[in-house]
């Protein structure tokens, strides 16, 4: 009996303990909306001096929004505000979610890290680099080894979006690199993303596998292996095993016809004021009225701020969340952890399995060491940060983005931390 007694006196005491400590914990480093209001001026300056036409805010804080704003205009010629419903093109966020596709299929056993993309791809069996002598005269070379899904992963295939002069006449050709729409575009093509990488692999790559930090097409090519690797079109996919079991309803690769008035305009930065970007595949895009047939894994989703954050706050979870798990914390780790060295930055800066990394602290303004994030091509960014237990994501449309407004962001949510 008296066991029994000291038994539950030892259970009693450790729960008040853990209590003690997961109120000191909450209490620590917690978002102060009396703050706030720092956010809201700065974010409204923007749009008061036309330097950016609308912005979505949020930010989340173990797992509650403590930030959610709406600022300016979706669609100023058509009168149409800004809302936190907002739809906006997310471009390289994509990456995120097609990265953790493949960490799904990678836990499943349908491939590893050091899988060949050939093996998927067949142009990719044997690809070539692109060499310029000191005068400038250009080669194709062999690639010294075969790319493999890490390559991919951590943009160290040595594939770019094909702009280099060495190689941008070849990509125009193939209807790649500039022509489609600085690189990253393929909305508009009237094929599926596995064709367009199948010729994309007949192209010179601009540097060596494994040997340099190469922004490029690497995630569209991965996006191609989660189609073949699974049996799926990368949409479904995407629907199946991750935006429907999260509860994103917002999150997909083209917007039904019906829901066109909830896209944001696309507008760009022209002599620090903002214009609005012209109609078609190139401005607004075809992300409503397009072939709906290339599901880029690169750059090709919309989504919402919230929905967004949805995603972020799993992966801020180890993968899981509300009962629903879309990944270990094993695969969260190592898509969050440094992979590359210094190869992406030697100012702190690295890049895991799809996703920039913060190795020390002020390498990247005021996240902690073990923050992790990234943008997209229209002006949005994110960023988890475990420390801090936030989440925060802004979006906008602005290509090209000419203000520091991305910077700028991150701080003005940490400095409503107390």
């Amino acid at each position: 009996m008296r066991i029994t007694l000291l038994s539950a006196v030892l259970l009693l005491s450790a729960i008040a303990a853990d209590a003690q400590t997961t109120a000191a914990h909450a209490g620590s480093q917690a978002f102060d909306a009396s703050r706030a209001a720092t956010i809201d001026r700065a974010l409204q300056n923007y749009v008061d001096t036309d330097r950016v036409a609308g912005i979505v805010a949020l930010v989340m804080q173990d797992g509650q929004v403590v930030y959610e704003k709406a600022f300016g205009w979706a669609d100023k010629e058509a009168g149409r505000k800004m809302t936190t419903d907002t739809i906006f093109r997310i471009a390289s966020q994509t990456k995120a979610l097609t990265s953790t596709a493949i960490m799904q299929l990678l836990e499943e056993g349908a491939l590893t890290l050091n899988t060949r993309a050939g093996s998927f791809i067949p142009s990719f069996t044997r690809t070539t680099v692109a060499v310029a002598n000191e005068r400038g005269a250009v080669r194709q070379v062999p690639a010294t080894r075969p790319i493999t899904i890490r390559d991919l992963l951590t943009h160290t295939a040595g594939i770019s979006y094909g702009t280099e002069p060495s190689v941008r006449d070849l990509y125009e050709a193939k209807g790649l690199g500039p022509a489609a729409g600085a690189g990253w575009y393929t909305a508009d093509k009237d094929e599926s993303v596995c064709e367009t990488m199948e010729r994309l692999g007949t192209l010179p790559f601009v540097a060596q596998p494994g040997e340099a930090w190469v922004y490029g097409y690497n995630t569209d090519v991965l996006g191609c292996i989660v189609e073949k690797a699974s049996g799926k079109p990368l949409d479904a996919y995407i629907r199946d095993r991750i935006t429907t079991p999260l509860g994103m309803k917002d999150t997909q690769f083209f917007l039904p016809p019906a829901q066109r008035d909830r896209l944001a305009a696309v507008y760009s930065s022209v002599e620090n004021k903002y214009a609005r970007a012209p109609e078609g595949a190139r401005g607004q895009g075809a992300y409503v009225d397009g072939p709906r047939k290339n599901f880029a894994g690169g750059a090709g989703l919309l989504s919402t701020a919230r929905d967004y954050a949805r995603f972020l706050e799993a992966m801020r979870r180890n993968g899981s969340i509300d009962g629903t798990r879309i990944l270990s914390p094993r695969s969260v780790k190592l898509m969050s952890t440094n992979q590359v060295g210094t190869l992406h930055s030697t100012t702190g800066l690295g890049w895991g399995l799809g996703f920039e990394t913060v190795d020390r602290f002020g390498a990247n303004t005021m996240s902690s060491a073990d923050a992790f994030g990234w943008g997209g091509a229209y002006g949005s960014i994110y960023r988890v940060d475990p420390e801090t237990r936030l989440v925060m994501v802004m979006m906008m449309q602005l290509i090209p983005n000419a203000t520091d407004i991305r910077e700028v962001f991150p701080t003005l949510v940490y400095q409503a931390l107390r």
